[in-house]
């Protein structure tokens, strides 16, 4: 009987503590979820790999290797991320977004290997810029985009488990990186 009056006390410890954790959480906001989402998508690694730690370390010839079977390389999907991005950038900052004629094969196949030290950089450069436009945007921006923005995370992610996968089919991929 006398364990009864002990574990009681413990369990009453663990519920306050567990309250006091509950209360010092801030509730999310659109504006926290959705610049949570975009760093995931762009140099935080979080539940999976961001996707400019997925293109760290890789040399020219390792981003224009296929398997031969139809399917884009590292670099190419590199640049369709920075394509996307950008577009979406500049509308939502209202600056008219480059001249694209519909094809969305341009947004993969104009990649070139010599430039890609400047395509991952400029892909850093367009995540951060998005970040930044949702931090600054007002209440009603960010209600106007949110659905937009959350898209861009999500296509980002979906392109960073295509160049996970081409690493590891390549031998490229270090799992301590995040993904095993």
């Amino acid at each position: 009987m006398k364990l009864l009056p002990a574990l009681l006390l413990a369990l009453f410890a663990i519920n306050a503590a567990f309250a006091q954790d509950q209360k010092e959480q801030k509730p999310a906001t659109l504006r926290s979820v959705l610049l949570e989402q975009l760093k995931t998508t762009h140099d935080k690694n979080d539940w999976f790999v961001s996707p400019i730690k997925s293109v760290e370390g890789l040399t020219p010839e390792q981003v224009v290797w296929t398997d031969g079977k139809g399917n884009h390389s590292i670099g190419q999907l590199t640049y369709h991320m920075l394509f996307w991005n950008s577009q979406e950038l500049s509308k939502l900052k209202g600056e008219k977004p480059a001249k694209f004629d519909g094809n969305n094969d341009e947004t993969f196949n104009n990649f070139d290997a010599k430039t890609w030290a400047s395509t991952v950089k400029q892909l850093d450069q367009v995540m951060t810029d998005l970040e930044k436009f949702v931090e600054s945007a007002d209440d009603a921006t960010l209600a106007k985009h949110g659905s937009e923005l959350a898209h861009i995370g999500t296509h980002n992610a979906y392109h960073t488990g295509q160049i996970i996968y081409i690493r590891r089919l390549q031998g490229s991929w270090d799992p301590k990186k995040g993904v095993n």
